[in-house]
């Protein structure tokens, strides 16, 4: 095994962790070791490693802490966990969690230890082939982007004209119109395609976190910062960092991104060293920003920075001519993936994938191929094995139109907020007694929620 894969040793038994070491150095690997947690996440912070293998009791960090940080910011490493209080439960939660693999003390036996670790490794390779192969069949000019509508055909043009200078882009449109694939295009038909593309979700983090994941901070900087972290911003340095839902950030961390947009400069939280950068920003939203703007909820000067050069993700609804083609490919993919031989659609499943709404756009897409492949008995899908969510059919004309809309954002906000009807109100900017309203005039129950798979009584009764 070659030297160039390099291995993370965490331990605070001296002679368990010159044992490991020791056996993994004869192997042929690089190992660093670590005598406690906080010491493994400074290395953590410090440099990349292929493979980490931690003690899960340790006295100031754990290893499914250590797990938890490695899982966050190279999900791509394996880690494995040894302990001596080795049960059941600690199992369960470390391959829970992502754990490669899960040992117990003592390793009297060299050759498991080389066993395991080698076994973790191949496996990473083969998922990084696969990586390196998908990252070829996308590097075409359409960068794996599927669809040759007139509306997608524009957004692409536009990608491409943006791509080769620096320039901040704002890419707007609903939930699940592949945002964040228009911002891994930009990123790869840049001058940047070779540096990292880093993504974080504005909407997933409350304030004090996401400050810190896009920031970074110092040790000691709050409550359970036992190690310098690096933010968002330093690992993408050289290549992209996509902001999405950053409609959602705060007015407080808009005006730190705000400068860091235009001088590439700050401070790590609890720290005073400032920190430069060479980033490129791709942000996403599917609010308003402008009427955001205009209303004082999102900074007027962050927004015109940030939309120096905006693009339009128009719902699935508005390009027919993709939905086939989409499904199709996505049969293609899930068909490997699931092993069973479905060859396509019946021409009655494929009319009413041209006829369904989709408020859920491309994101619903691939759920409803993935079910549908699963049920499939035979080589078609058929009307059968498509789950589509029945929505009540309004009045026809330009009012029922506006219904159908309407309709669909509101299930599309419930679904992005886990059926939360109180947080589903605010991001539509109306109150929950007009939401209440809204669903009951629309005859969505608590019956039918909980068949889409939201929880009816989140955020207020059914």
């Amino acid at each position: 095994m070659s030297a160039r894969y390099s291995i993370l040793v965490v331990d605070d038994e001296p002679a368990f962790r010159l044992f490991v070491s020791t056996v993994l150095r004869d192997a042929g690997y690089e190992v660093r070791a670590a005598q406690n947690g906080a010491e493994a996440l400074t290395l953590l912070g410090a440099r990349h490693f292929h493979l980490v293998l931690t003690d899960l009791k340790m006295p100031d960090v754990s290893g499914i802490e250590i797990l938890e940080a490695v899982r966050r910011d190279s999900p791509e490493t394996p880690v494995i966990l040894i302990t001596a209080f080795g049960t059941i439960e600690s199992a369960v939660e470390a391959t829970r969690k992502g754990a490669a693999d899960y040992l117990l003390k003592p390793l009297k036996d060299p050759e498991e230890l080389r066993r395991v670790v080698g076994r973790a490794l191949h496996e990473r390779r083969l998922e990084d082939a696969v990586a390196a192969q998908d990252g070829r069949e996308a590097a075409g000019d359409d960068a794996g982007i599927v669809g040759q509508s007139p509306a997608l055909r524009r957004v692409l043009d536009l990608a491409r004209s943006v791509a080769p200078s620096p320039t901040t882009v704002l890419i707007t449109g609903e939930s699940g119109t592949g945002k964040e694939l228009i911002a891994r295009a930009i990123h790869r038909w840049s001058p940047r395609a070779d540096g990292p593309f880093v993504a974080v979700n504005c909407a997933a983090l409350p304030d004090g976190l996401l400050e810190s994941e896009l920031f970074g901070h110092e040790r000691g900087a709050f409550t359970g910062a036992v190690a310098q972290r690096r933010g968002r911003f330093e690992l993408a340095h050289g290549g992209s960092l996509f902001l999405d839902e950053v409609g959602d950030m705060s007015p407080a961390l808009q005006g730190k991104l705000l400068r860091v947009l235009e001088t590439q400069e700050f401070e790590r939280v609890g720290g005073t060293r400032t920190v430069r950068v060479d980033v490129r920003v791709i942000a996403a939203t599917n609010a308003d920003l402008g009427a955001a703007a205009a209303a004082r909820r999102f900074r007027e000067d962050l927004y015109y920075r940030l939309s120096v050069f905006p693009i339009q993700l128009p719902p699935l609804r508005q390009r027919p001519e993709d939905i086939l083609p989409l499904a199709d490919h996505f049969l293609g993919r899930l068909r490997r993936t699931l092993r069973k031989p479905v060859a396509g659609f019946t021409p009655e499943a494929q009319a009413r994938l041209r006829a369904y709404a989709w408020p859920g756009n491309v994101r619903e897409l691939v759920n409803v191929v993935e079910r549908a492949v699963i049920l499939a008995q035979g080589d078609r899908i058929g009307l059968g094995e498509l789950s589509l969510l029945p929505v009540p059919g309004p009045p026809e004309g330009e009012e029922g139109e506006l219904k159908v809309l309407e309709h669909a954002a509101i299930l599309q906000a419930l679904a992005d907020t886990g059926g939360n009807r109180r947080l589903a109100a605010r991001r539509l900017g109306i109150g929950l007694r007009t939401l209440q309203y809204r669903l009951k005039a629309y005859g969505t129950t608590g019956r039918r929620e909980r068949a889409a798979g939201l929880p009816a009584a989140a955020g207020g009764r059914p």
